[in-house]
């Protein structure tokens, strides 16, 4: 197959379209705008692969992507292409507005256009897969069920808002013009190649530093982590199994509290790389809580699970260890995507102290 990904030199996509040229026979037309948080060292073994293809573009331009898909004709288009951190989002909300809802309309109607223009077997193999994230829903009490694809959308910020105004695009297209699409909405991601924004990284690199390690409110807020290679892994299982019309979420079943995820850090970090003089633990320090906070999110992948045969592969504490291993083995890494961000960001004193992602 042909296979487009949208935001293939992210976090995310980067682990997909890695997983697509050395784990299949398929061609991967890589399109990414690359803002701070694309980086195509993230694209190690397969930048210059046969199968693959990297166009930069930006899906807020309508007549580039149009192009694109006229230029590739792909079979499948996987969109992860978006502005995802929180505390960006309060801050700045225009650009998420932008991308999330206007470059997901653009992507629709090429998609559509490129689609009606099939015959025979093409025609009922593309799939337009919508990459989404557990925070459309809202929040849960403790004792609340995890979120199902049944759940109302209830929104908290506005990066969450926008998601779920694509979301709501992506079904409305299925519904109305009979576009095949997939939705997923998955759990906290984490892993390598993360941009030191989000938590994990983020408290990696401030404790190799010897810096505070801010936690908002009591760090209590609970999310469900899931290693990214696992949601790729999950992403290819839908695209060539899941139903048109349908939503799978992606669950790492891995519930922890903010605290508890860097209590772990730290317990990694001490172990890996310990401190002459303190452990990591004495960097812990509380900080006041972010606007519109959620308590806790949690998915309920059953779907996913009894439908289509999947199930993770890594539990938080094998995906843990993973991960603070690649960091500490790839501080040069750390050190090169940060010298090449806002000054202000890189000295960690922005937006958010401890992204939830």
């Amino acid at each position: 197959m042909r296979i487009m990904v949208t935001g293939g030199a992210g976090f995310i996509g980067s682990a997909l379209v890695r997983q697509l040229v050395t784990e299949t026979d398929n061609t991967v037309i890589n399109v990414d705008k690359l803002t701070y948080a694309g980086n195509l060292e993230s694209l190690a073994g397969v930048r210059f692969h046969p199968r693959h293809t990297f166009e930069r573009t930006d899906i807020c331009e309508p007549e580039e992507v149009r192009h694109l898909l006229e230029k590739h004709r792909p079979d499948a288009l996987i969109h992860l292409a978006a502005e995802s951190h929180v505390d960006r989002s309060i801050a700045g909300p225009g650009a998420f507005i932008r991308t999330n809802i206007q470059g997901t309309f653009n992507l629709l109607e090429a998609a559509r256009a490129h689609w009606e223009g099939l015959t025979g077997p093409e025609r009922e193999r593309f799939r337009f897969l919508h990459v989404s994230t557990d925070e459309v829903f809202g929040d849960l009490a403790p004792e609340d069920p995890p979120f199902t694809e049944h759940t109302a959308y209830t929104p908290s910020s506005p990066y969450s808002a926008s998601k779920a105004s694509s979301d709501h695009l992506v079904q409305a297209w299925h519904r109305t013009y009979g576009l095949p699409v997939l939705l997923t909405n998955c759990s906290n991601n984490y892993g390598p190649y993360q941009y030191p924004e989000k938590l994990m990284p983020l408290v990696i690199l401030k404790a190799l530093r010897g810096d505070p390690l801010p936690v908002y409110g009591t760090g209590e807020q609970s999310r469900d982590w899931l290693y990214v290679e696992d949601h790729a892994r999950a992403l290819r299982h839908i695209l060539d199994r899941g139903r048109p019309g349908r939503s799978y979420n992606i669950s790492g079943a891995c519930e922890r509290t903010n605290l508890e995820v860097v209590h772990a850090l730290c317990a990694q970090l001490n172990r890996l790389a310990p401190h002459p003089e303190y452990s990591y633990e004495r960097l812990i320090r509380f900080v006041p809580d972010r606007p519109g906070h959620d308590r806790r999110y949690a998915l309920d992948a059953t779907r996913l699970f009894q439908e289509l045969g999947w199930r993770p592969a890594e539990s938080f504490e094998s995906g843990l260890a993973k991960t603070v291993r690649w960091y500490l083995d790839h501080r040069d890494w750390m050190e090169r995507v940060l010298h090449g961000s806002p000054a202000h960001w890189a000295a960690g004193e922005a937006y958010g102290r401890e992204a939830t992602g």
